[in-house]
C-alpha cells in the first residue's frame, strides 16, 4: 500500500471519527445547554496537555529523523568507499583489476536487490552479503605489489574496504525501528487524550467549530503518520536510500 494513501486514510478517518463523535453528541445536547459554561480549568488542562503532547511529538520527531539522517550517512559512506576501491583499482594489472571491479559489482548488485528488501523486513544483514565484502576484500588484499606505484595504493585501497566495512556494519545496527514500542504507546495514548479533550469544550455544529476540530485531529494523524514513516531509517520500500548504491554503480540495480 502506498505511504500516501496510508497518510490519506489515516487523516480521512481521525477526522471522521472526531466529526462523528461531534454531531452524534451535540444531538444529546439540551436545547438549554450554554456552552459559555465550561469550567476555567478544564480550558487550562487541555491547553497544557496540547502543549506537552506538542513538545513530546517534536521530541520523537526530531528523534526519527536524526535517526533516519545517521542511517543514511552511513549507506553513502559505503557506497563511496567502495566506488573508491573501484576507481583506485585502475592502476593494477588489468586480470585484478577487473577481479576487483566485478566483485564489487556482484556485491552491489546483491545488496540492491536481495539485501535491502531482507533489511527492510527483517532489521539485519544477510550472511551472503558479507561474504560477498570478504571477497572483495580478500582480492585487495591478497594482491603484492609489483611496483611502488601499485604499493602507494594499496594501503589507501586496504583502508577504504575498512571503511566499508564499518558502514556496513553500522548499516546493519540502524536497521530496525528506532522508536521503543513504550514511545508508542505515549504517542498515541497522549493523542487520544489530546483529541479527547477537546469534547470537554463543548463544541457545537457549527461550520468554524466543525473545522478546527476535523483539521486539529487530522494535524494530530498527520505528525503521527510522520514519525511512523521515519522510524524505519531505510524507508519502508527502501528504493530512495539505496538509490546511492544505483547512482555510483549503474548496474547495480
Amino acid at each position: 500500500m502506498s505511504e500516501w494513501l496510508v497518510l490519506t486514510l489515516a487523516m480521512v478517518a481521525a477526522c471522521a471519527v472526531v466529526l462523528t463523535v461531534t454531531v452524534l453528541n451535540q444531538r444529546r445536547v439540551g436545547a438549554d445547554d450554554d456552552p459559555s459554561e465550561t469550567p476555567d480549568v478544564i480550558e487550562y488542562m487541555t491547553m497544557m496537555i496540547g502543549v506537552v503532547y506538542a513538545i513530546v511529538l517534536g521530541l520523537a520527531i526530531a528523534g526519527v529523523w536524526e535517526a533516519r539522517g545517521a542511517a543514511q550517512d552511513d549507506v553513502r559512506r559505503e557506497a563511496q568507499a567502495l566506488h573508491e576501491v573501484s576507481e583506485r583499482s585502475q592502476v593494477y594489472p588489468a586480470a585484478v583489476r577487473d577481479r576487483i571491479r566485478a566483485d564489487i559489482t556482484t556485491y552491489t548488485h546483491y545488496v540492491v536487490i536481495k539485501e535491502w528488501p531482507h533489511m527492510i523486513k527483517h532489521g539485519d544483514l544477510t550472511d551472503r552479503g558479507t561474504l560477498l565484502l570478504e571477497k572483495v576484500r580478500a582480492d585487495v588484499t591478497g594482491y603484492v605489489p609489483a611496483n611502488d606505484h601499485e604499493a602507494q595504493s594499496y594501503q589507501p585501497l586496504v583502508d577504504q574496504v575498512a571503511i566499508a566495512d564499518d558502514a556496513r556494519n553500522a548499516r546493519g545496527q540502524n536497521a530496525g525501528a528506532t522508536m521503543p514500542g513504550v514511545v508508542w504507546f505515549g504517542l498515541i495514548g497522549g493523542a487520544l487524550v489530546a483529541i479527547g479533550l477537546i469534547f470537554t469544550l463543548q463544541i457545537r455544529r457549527s461550520g468554524r467549530e466543525l473545522l478546527l476540530a476535523g483539521l486539529y485531529s487530522a494535524l494530530i494523524a498527520f505528525l503521527l503518520f510522520l514519525i511512523w514513516d521515519f522510524d524505519s531509517p531505510f524507508g519502508h520500500s527502501g528504493s530512495d536510500t539505496a538509490s546511492v548504491f544505483t547512482d555510483l554503480f549503474p548496474g547495480s540495480g
